[in-house]
């Protein structure tokens, strides 16, 4: 049975992360900033010397590397986020046992992170990605609480104070987040046994980290990039926001923390003696923090809305392990692991059944014919799938995706209207495989760099992406005006969002109506489609 379950664990992790390996996928929104961050770093670029972002670059070290290993696709991305998703979920079990949950819990938690936090992310996105270092840090912080016999403990104080940099330097706001919670971790540790060498290693760790990251890229404007909240960047921590968040919303957070009181309060009854106890003490002090940082991170990065859903793992695991304390359990380990398995599999049914439903058992409305009425599709049956009649024209079916014929879009579909776009851009002789050309992609299709192909434009000054206040501010936004003024771009991609708030500048895009032709439109590669469109500009 020892055995059984540590298997079982692992290839659970493994199998759910290699499934999206199998299957092609609809164009997923943002996904062209990680095609494009990996696509420089893979092309031998630097981070603020060639392009700017109000990020660290730790979030595209994977992805390039997957570049440089299988090539430049779409595809490869989702190969890169299986492995991240591999290492994520060992990282988690690592945490479980070091603080040593029973078996069938541990099993059944690791499930559960992987049904809720690892299987839905199959796209690598940096809001994922900085909670993933953060729970390498935590495991190797862990390692060292728990480590018996080991020659070097401290070493896993430093790989903990690494990856605790590579977090931050993915995203601020959870990098911080998990910095604290360490910090808060070897504080206690430090109270508890008087010693401080450990948590000055941490800090040592997470300092040279940094700057062994941020000197090499320091004479580039990373200053001005690198956000801290100063002009022209704005902080998103709001205490109002933060509040809102829990009081009004977060639900589940607030239910695990009412649980987490009530299994507690029996504990520290007796507080000195629960003090006393490093190992529950470090694992509840893990599970607050982290629910702490989840009514934060809501807030401060909050597309998409439920990134924040890693706490449910380890609110999950905390409360049942301390069930146990009080609760007998008479069923045999194996009849107790299956119980709290099939709990936890009819809890998190919509992450798996959606694609039952999809590929097996299409529910009745999906069956039938559809035909249309005044510009609408309706159902020839009126049941629960077809009661409504969807009045946005402008979205196109899943069924009416295809797979473009080129070597980056491979197993990756777009709306039939992109793909027809896309043949057209590739046939156009004065602009296909044309040395030199100068081209301004501010859309959603960045891979044409690598099929028509073109040179990407670089320097310390040149946005990595376009998203008006969070990556391009007036002085960008100013620079492609003036460059667009004095007719620079041979050809300029323009996706046209209307209903979100300057997504892609507004101001570009009306220099552009002045000053260049376009020459085509096609839909943009969105889910659902409503109202987006790539607009093709030619000089005069």
């Amino acid at each position: 049975m020892k055995k059984i379950y540590p298997a079982a664990e692992i290839i659970t992790i493994i199998l759910f992360a290699i499934i999206p390996l199998f299957t092609a996928f609809p164009y997923r929104i943002n996904i062209f900033l990680s095609w494009e961050g990996a696509y420089r770093i893979a092309n031998g670029e630097l981070p603020y010397r060639d392009f700017g972002m109000p990020v660290g670059y730790m979030y595209w070290v994977v992805p390039a590397l997957f570049f440089k290993i299988f090539g430049a696709q779409l595809i490869t991305l989702i190969k890169a986020q299986a492995f991240i998703n591999i290492v994520s979920g060992l990282a988690f079990r690592s945490i479980l046992v070091s603080v040593k949950v029973p078996q069938p819990i541990r099993f059944a938690g690791v499930l559960l992170f992987v049904l809720s936090y690892s299987f839905p992310n199959y796209w690598p996105w940096y809001n994922h990605t900085v909670i993933v270092y953060e729970l390498l840090a935590l495991a190797f912080l862990f390692k060292y609480f728990t480590a018996t016999n080991n020659r070097f403990p401290f070493l896993f104080i430093v790989l903990a104070g690494v990856f605790t940099f590579a977090s931050f330097f993915t995203k601020q706001d959870g990098g911080a987040l998990g910095f604290l919670i360490c910090l808060a971790l070897l504080g206690y540790e430090a109270l508890l046994e008087k010693k401080v060498i450990p948590i000055a290693t941490y800090l040592i760790a997470v300092v040279c980290t940094g700057l062994m990251f941020i000197l090499p890229v320091s004479g580039y404007g990373f200053g001005y990039w690198f956000n801290h909240g100063q002009a022209p960047h704005s902080s998103r921590v709001s205490i109002s926001d933060i509040l809102a968040g829990f009081l009004n919303g977060s639900a589940w957070i607030k239910f695990y923390l009412f649980l987490i009181i009530l299994v507690l309060v029996p504990v520290f009854r007796n507080f000195k003696e629960t003090w006393k106890h490093k190992e529950n003490m470090l694992f509840t002090l893990l599970t607050l923090g982290i629910l702490a940082e989840a009514v934060i991170f809501q807030v401060t990065s909050y597309v998409p809305e439920d990134n924040n859903i890693f706490f449910h793992s380890f609110a999950f695991v905390f409360i049942f392990s301390a069930l146990t304390r009080y609760i007998p359990v008479t069923l045999n380990q194996l009849s107790y692991g299956l119980l709290i398995t099939a709990g936890v599999l009819l809890w998190w049914s919509p992450s798996y059944w959606k694609y039952i439903q999809r590929f097996a058992l299409a529910p009745q409305g999906q069956q039938m014919t559809y035909m249309s009425h005044g510009g609408y599709r309706y159902g020839t049956v009126v049941n629960k799938n077809t009661f409504m009649i969807e009045l946005d024209t402008t979205d196109i079916p899943l069924s009416e995706w295809r797979i473009p014929q080129y070597k980056s879009f491979q197993k990756i579909m777009v709306p039939g209207s992109t793909a027809d776009g896309i043949d057209r851009l590739m046939n156009d002789s004065t602009i296909r495989n044309k040395p030199g050309i100068k081209v301004l992609n501010m859309s959603e299709l960045t891979p044409l760099a690598a099929e028509l192909p073109f040179e990407l434009e670089k320097g310390p000054d040149y946005p990595l992406w376009f998203h008006k206040g969070v990556a391009v501010f007036d002085k960008e936004t100013d620079m492609f005006v003036d460059r667009i003024n004095s007719n620079y771009y041979d050809l300029v991609l323009y996706e046209y969002i209307p209903y979100l708030n300057n997504f892609y500048p507004y101001q570009v895009r009306e220099a552009l109506m002045k000053k260049y032709n376009r020459v085509d439109t096609f839909v943009a590669p969105r889910k659902p489609t409503m109202h987006a469109w790539v607009e093709v500009y030619k000089r005069r």
